[in-house]
């Protein structure tokens, strides 16, 4: 519980010297310390059935969900039984494989026969006709989190809300890492604009950097290739507008670890959300890739190959089962370091910048998911199906939701990698950053033109960071 009180002092006050340290203090402490939680009595020894759990990111996430709660019963969802049996050997006792075919409603009504939670990590979402998973989930009345990162997929699965309502049960859409997490980041500095700003929101921007595939393997390398195909929604001043995909390059500051990064436009789901949800009239989303010859090709590909063939999984598959081996080559040499950086811009000319870093992306992503799973296990989740940053919304005539602040503490305990969101802001833009990418935690403070950077030794050693 007191870690709880500091990790909430440290993610939404920062007002002081002491409140920082105490942050980074308690975060380098957890780091020693076994990651399991507690869950509500009723809930510690759910059953969570992971689909695409032989996957990086299926695999991660069981992993995540493993660690922290060791009584969860976790199911491997998936078609290779050789796999599944692999994964189910690093888990452990608490672990078992079923055989699933996603496609097929009677394969997927008897592997949530007896599931508490279903986590949906069997992608690509690209191209997707239906929403079987979660149309399943619904008619057996099971809780259900997605890593989808289709703004299609994302918005058929929105127009299931009533249905889960009526149902009973909980849904959230997009709760990977990106979407997921740079939801709730951007979710939190409107907020933070809405309470403390004299001027309006108006302008959100969300900026990815992924090294390589982010170790994601074919299924990261399919979702890109069938992105290309998508023209890229975006908002300017509420207007809905359309751009050609991988476009509009710009070269952005990610941090000490990452450094500056080209990165491109893309389709992708928080835009809308974000505008619909926020209500911030102009959003856009980039993101962008190393080496930086992965980029090119990616650009080389939207100009040589028409939409109607990149939008074709089959021979998307094909392309991918061609590149595979290069990728993976070459994700040996560029590692799978991950940021997100999202910009928040108010009419007042306040600017807030949230900024995450991890060194892999096949693990942040799976504790980031694990995070939004346990929230929904908690019971922090409503009937209905959501969006990450309609955790935001308490009040009014509208339903209690799972509250913002208390994902990010959930994420901040739970994912002893994810401590890197903090921020407060002064008349210009201020940025408090705190990664783990070295071993250790590096906290820096930046002011206008001005940075310092404090390592953990630093701050434990009484250097105190600028008032």
């Amino acid at each position: 519980m007191a870690f709880v009180m500091i990790a909430r002092q440290a993610l939404f006050q920062l007002k002081s010297s002491t409140s920082v340290k105490a942050c980074v203090k308690e975060c380098k402490h957890d780091n020693s310390k076994s990651h399991a939680v507690q869950l509500p009595e009723k809930t510690r020894n759910s059953s969570v059935l992971v689909l695409g759990g032989t996957g990086r990111v299926g695999g991660s996430t069981a992993t995540a969900l493993s660690k922290f709660c060791p009584d969860l019963r976790i199911v491997i969802g998936g078609r290779n039984r050789e796999k599944g049996a692999a994964m189910v050997g690093q888990l452990g006792k608490n672990s078992e494989f079923t055989e699933v075919n996603i496609e097929n409603v009677d394969s997927l009504a008897a592997a949530l026969k007896d599931v508490d939670l279903v986590v949906h990590a069997a992608g690509p979402f690209q191209q997707a006709g239906k929403c079987t998973v979660l149309e399943a989930a619904i008619e057996t009345k099971t809780a259900y989190v997605d890593v989808c990162d289709d703004t299609s997929y994302a918005l058929r699965a929105k127009s299931f809300k009533d249905k889960a309502l009526a149902a009973n049960i909980p849904a959230i859409t997009t709760g990977g890492i990106y979407p997921g997490v740079s939801n709730v980041m951007a979710a939190e500095l409107v907020r933070a604009a809405n309470t403390e700003s004299k001027g309006k929101p108006e302008r959100l921007r969300f900026y990815y950097y992924t090294a390589g595939s982010g170790g994601a393997g074919p299924t990261i390398l399919a979702t890109s290739f069938l992105l290309l195909g998508e023209e890229v929604v975006a908002f300017n001043k509420g207007e809905k507008i359309k751009l050609k995909p991988y476009s509009g390059m710009l070269n952005i500051d990610f941090g000490k670890g990452i450094g500056k990064r080209d990165v491109y436009l893309l389709n992708l789901p928080e835009v809308r959300s974000a505008h619909d949800v926020l209500g911030i009239p102009t959003v856009s989303a980039r993101f962008g890739t190393a080496p930086f010859f992965w980029n090119w090709g990616m650009s080389a590909m939207t100009n040589l190959l028409s939409p109607e063939f990149l939008k074709d999984r089959t021979k998307v598959q094909q392309l991918v089962q061609l590149f595979d081996p290069l990728v993976r080559a070459v994700d040996g040499i560029a590692g799978e370091r991950v940021s997100m950086r999202v910009d928040l811009e108010c009419t007042d000319g306040r600017n807030t910048l949230g900024l995450f870093s991890h060194r892999k992306l096949s693990v942040s992503v799976g504790n980031a998911t694990a995070a939004f799973a346990l929230a929904v296990l908690e019971g922090s989740t409503q009937p209905g199906v959501w969006f990450p940053e309609e955790a935001t919304l308490d009040g009014g005539n509208r339903p209690k939701r799972a509250r913002i602040r208390n994902i990010l503490v959930t994420i901040q305990v739970y994912c002893v990698f994810l401590p890197q969101f903090c921020y407060y802001t002064l008349k210009r833009t201020q940025v408090v950053e705190i990664t783990d990418l070295s071993g250790g935690f590096r906290l820096a403070l930046k002011v206008a033109d001005c940075s310092e950077v404090y390592s953990f030794e630093d701050i434990r050693e009484n250097s105190k960071p600028p008032q």
